[in-house]
């Protein structure tokens, strides 16, 4: 409440506040005619460079997403407008529930988020949260954004470490005069008629007869995920128009999804089986309600046993009795966020014109899956058990013996807590943004730019609803006290307040066991970054520096840096122990700062302009030296273009970028966690030998075993931090052709390739990796990196199975392609149509050569690419060959505009260029998709505008797969693939 209020007297503040100022200024300005202003240095930003350019053509390719765009996909998240372009892939976005940071990312050509820096107007945002150094792009509100520049390639040398895949340059409005309001309502509807193969809705159905509160179809029509938001922008220059600030306040809201109301997620996929191959199966948790009560085959005979009526065990069936966890999740999670801010500039003379930028964003997300309870934590069980019934006592092997000495014998308890309900990782950000600074002329030609720019990131997150290992152990040790079941811990002193937890009978469980069970797990963090920069720009051209052939001089840019990246985290002592049940083992905090100091330097160098051999041609280049703590890197780019004539120019580039390790990568400690793959190689698929599992640890009786495979397909991993790690290089090549024939005015194109290499990667080899490099090709090091419980030789149960799985340097990642723009606007009345307006095309896609991927282990299955390939172990999610989007608008005469927008991405296949398609399974092939969006714009009065549209107009089902696990959501990629239905959107924008 009281975190509420604060944002309301924020919210107030910046209100009443711009309010005032422009009631203060108008009077003035209507007295005072406004002066003419004097000479000011252009606040231009050219992404991927220093150096101003009017014409702002750069010699590396530039995608760029326009505020017409924010308006026409009617978004309230940037990061789902900049995520549809054929550049980018899927990352941290609002369909993550299940491993979701809160955050929402970008990753360039899928080399991760961590490689692609996100700019605004040219400078740097800092670690987007304490668990993810990716920046967050809730921080950035969308209706400020005049246009978003995507420059994909390295860019190391312009803007330092991180720019590895390219840079993502949010430009935002300026010098903007009056006040004007936006408001967005938007909402998904969906019909629950999948009819895509498998005959999922049949399974549902089937499923919903004998366990109804597992497995229940949606209804037919829904309607759900609204979304809210309104922006508030204020502006006013000063009377002699030289200043200009701009402040801004916004709100947004977005509803949840569950998984549940859509019925191509209403149950968690199971792998087809050979008996019926193309129809779908609902799968699920061995950890079930009423649960599963198995021995694992240790210390006796195997059995397997869920409750029954009475106290009783009746055996247990995966078919039957596993747990649908997928109906609880979020499709899509609830958030919402608070954001204000200013800009603002003022020219103090002929050579100095102060600016600043002040932005602040308040955002909540909660992250709900699946309910917490006992993952088989516990190996044994008392047989003087009072809450054990005398059948289920015989039916675990407890003699009579054991019951009258209070021995134990073998018992793994799998069982959901749904009496308490889903996980919620509620996950609170507040960040801030400061950049201020002083630019001007300082003598002819020459001008510079001081800044200095501070940004924290306070993250608090609370995760309810888990249950406590410690807890769960001695509320299942309980015994007889004077007839009454007694926690055994509460007789030794140990823990007065436990209380039992009774899931041996139906009914059993009580709010007392759950209060003194469920416990919160608590992080709190902060990151911090810290940037000056100086820098000078200077055309040499006042001293008559350049080439013969132009009238232009050489340009050259160059300064200095200092950044500071810093990062803390600290986990409660749930958190740190790994006494949370449902986490997948412990997170522990971790502090760490890295410094940098840069000089940097760019030239840029016209040859010619206007001659008999060329109508342009020019050179660039530029050097970044960056000193860290205990290492030097050097970064540098050259370019060139050459225009032989007017309509056509050629293009080329080539640059060095340099990555060195974030504070995670360096310092995280090490910890267990969750990987997944559909199997276990040693399991009952047995695509292993009995020999090399022998490797591994699994004897022969173990070998084969259905105790292996973790019915949820996800397994145990030993990740961390590593100090020692080297910064990671990356070679990137483009060249390219930019059309403008003048025989067909208002038409441009450009084809560009593009080839990156990142060397000495700073990753992991990968535990699905791992598990290949031992069993596939013999690797002795792989094998010893795969830990199996010594007692049922699984990889999934206890905390000594899992595959380490650390940090460090290995091969690397190459990607290459080309990239594709197009732009057409044609007048109708050119046309013969007559006075009916205008209609603007245009196009991007992005052709897919190669996706490598290189574990630097020299062995068969080291390299493989992900091209056209998604779901294996390897490559997670899908990659198609071809992705584009291309839109048609037509502007009307009569003040509105109608837009037509396709999306589409080309069909994948399961596996990776190692497996190749692996044929037989139902989901072997993910179709081509495609999406329609509409929209229209109509200009009501000089001072108000509304749009309306829907995208996914069609309500196109997504394509489904068994293994999108949690690298999707919902049995498949809701990060690519639109998976929630139509979304309609109203909005209007009035100005006073």
């Amino acid at each position: 409440m009281r975190t509420h209020i604060n944002r309301q007297r924020l919210l107030a503040s910046t209100i009443i506040g711009g309010a005032a100022l422009l009631a203060f200024a108008a009077p003035a300005m209507a007295q005072t005619a406004p002066q003419e202003p004097e000479a000011t240095v252009d606040d231009i930003v050219v992404t991927g460079s220093r150096i101003p350019q009017a014409n702002l053509v750069t010699n590396s390719p530039i995608t760029q997403v326009t505020a017409e765009d924010i308006d026409v996909q009617g978004v309230t998240r940037v990061e789902d407008l900049v995520n549809q372009l054929p550049q980018a892939f899927a990352a941290q976005n609002s369909t993550v529930s299940n491993g979701a940071s809160g955050t929402a990312t970008v990753s360039l050509r899928n080399l991760g988020s961590d490689r692609t820096l996100v700019l605004i107007d040219g400078r740097r945002m800092g670690y987007g949260s304490p668990t993810d150094t990716a920046a967050d792009l809730n921080q950035i509100p969308g209706q400020l954004v005049e246009r978003v520049e995507v420059l994909t390639g390295g860019a190391s040398a312009v803007y330092g470490s991180d720019a590895v895949a390219g840079v993502v340059n949010f430009i935002m409005k300026k010098d903007f005069e009056g006040i004007q309001i936006d408001a967005q309502y938007g909402f998904y509807q969906h019909n629950n008629d999948y009819d895509g193969p498998g005959n999922l809705r049949n399974e549902i159905a089937r499923r919903g007869q004998t366990n109804p509160a597992n497995f229940a179809l949606p209804e037919d029509d829904v309607s759900d995920g609204e979304s809210r938001e309104v922006t508030l922008t204020m502006g006013i220059s000063s009377p002699d128009g030289k200043g200009n600030i701009l402040a801004y306040a916004g709100y947004r809201n977005n509803n949840p999804i569950l998984q549940r109301d859509r019925d191509y997620s209403a149950c968690s996929l199971g792998a087809p089986s050979a008996a019926a191959p193309t129809t779908y199966t609902c799968g699920g948790s061995g950890t079930s309600f009423p649960g599963q009560f198995t021995n694992f085959g240790v210390g006796g005979p195997s059995f397997a046993f869920t409750v029954g009526p009475n106290g009783t065990f009746v055996p247990y069936s995966a078919a039957n009795n596993a747990y649908n966890f997928g109906p609880i999740n979020y499709y899509q999670r609830p958030d919402e966020r608070y954001t204000l801010g200013a800009f603002g500039r003022y020219q103090i003379n002929d050579n100095a014109e102060a600016f600043a930028q002040l932005m602040f964003s308040d955002y909540e997300s909660v992250a709900q899956i699946a309910p917490s309870g006992s993952f088989f934590n516990n190996s044994t069980i008392n047989c003087d058990n009072p809450l054990l019934s005398a059948q289920q006592r015989t039916a675990i092997s407890c003699t009579p013996a054991l019951i009258a000495s209070g021995g134990t014998v073998p018992l793994y308890i799998g069982r959901r807590n749904v009496e308490g309900g889903g996980r919620q990782d509620s996950l609170n950000y507040e960040s801030y943004r400061a950049v201020v600074g002083v630019r001007g002329a300082i003598t002819e030609g020459w001008n510079y730019d001081v800044a200095a720019q501070f940004s924290r990131v306070r993250l608090s997150e609370t995760y309810l609803n888990d249950f406590s290992i410690t807890r769960l152990a001695r509320a299942l040790d309980v015994i007889n006290v004077n007839g009454v079941p007694t926690c055994r811990s509460v007789t030794t002193g140990v823990d007065a307040g436990c209380v039992p937890y009774n899931v041996f009978s139906s009914g059993g469980v009580t709010q007392a066991a759950l209060d003194y069970l469920q416990i919160p797990l608590v992080q709190t963090g902060d990151t911090t970054q810290q940037v000056v920069t100086a820098a000078v720009t200077g055309d040499l051209g006042v001293y008559g520096i350049q080439s013969p052939f132009t009238t232009n001089g050489i340009k050259v840019a160059f300064g200095t840096e200092y950044r500071r990246d810093a990062l803390e985290s600290v986990t409660d002592t749930s958190f740190s122990t790994g006494d949370g049940a449902g986490q997948g083992g412990p997170r522990i905090g971790l502090k760490g700062a890295v410094d940098v100091v840069d000089i940097f330097g760019e030239v840029q160098v016209p040859l010619a302009d206007e001659q008999a051999w060329a109508y342009s041609a020019s050179v660039d280049a530029a050097y970044r030296r960056s000193e860290y703590k205990n290492l030097t890197t050097d970064t540098y780019k050259f370019g060139a273009d050459y225009a032989p004539i007017e309509d056509v120019r050629l293009r080329a580039s080539y640059s060095r970028a340099v990555r060195a390790p974030n504070v995670i990568e360096l310092f995280a400690a090490q910890g267990l966690g969750l990987f997944d793959i559909d199997f276990d190689p040693c399991g009952p698929s047995r695509t292993a030998t009995a020999a090399e599992c022998a490797l591994t640890g699994v004897t022969a009786t173990q070998y084969g075993s259905a105790t292996l495979d973790s019915p949820a397909g996800q397994y145990n991993q030993l990740t961390g931090g590593n100090p020692n790690v080297e910064p990671e290089e990356s070679d990137t090549f483009t060249f390219g052709v930019v059309f403008t024939p003048s025989f067909l005015p208002r038409f441009n194109m450009s084809v560009d390739y593009f080839d990156i290499q990142v060397d000495g990667l700073i990753s992991t080899v990968g535990a699905a990796n791992t598990l290949d490099l031992c069993y596939n090709d013999n690797d002795a090091a792989a094998c010893d990196r795969i830990n199996r419980n010594p007692n049922n030789g699984s990889l999934w149960i206890g905390d000594t199975a899992f595959v380490e799985n650390l940090n460090i340097n290995i091969g690397g990642l190459k990607t290459s392609g080309v990239d594709i723009n197009a732009n057409y606007n044609i007048d109708l009345e050119d046309l013969g149509l007559g006075s009916f307006g205008s209609v603007g095309l245009a196009y991007v896609a992005t052709i897919l050569d190669s996706l490598e991927s290189d574990t630097g282990t020299q062995t068969a299955s080291s390299v493989y690419d992900c091209t056209g390939y998604y779901g294996s172990a390897q490559c997670g999610i899908p990659n198609p060959e071809y992705r584009h989007r291309a839109r048609a608008t037509w502007s009307t005469p009569w003040d509105v505009d109608v837009s037509g927008t396709w999306r589409y991405y080309s069909e994948v296949e399961f596996g990776s260029s190692l497996t190749g398609g692996v044929a037989g399974r139902l989901d072997s092939k993910l179709d081509a998709q495609y999406y329609l969006d509409l929209a229209a714009s109509w200009q009501v009065t000089d001072t108000l505008s509304a749009r309306v549209g829907i995208n996914n107009i069609l309500d196109r089902d997504p394509p489904l797969s068994t293994s999108a696990g949690t690298g999707g959501n919902g049995n498949t990629y809701p990060q690519l693939y639109d998976a929630l239905g139509r979304y309609a959107f109203f909005s209007v924008t009035a100005n006073f």
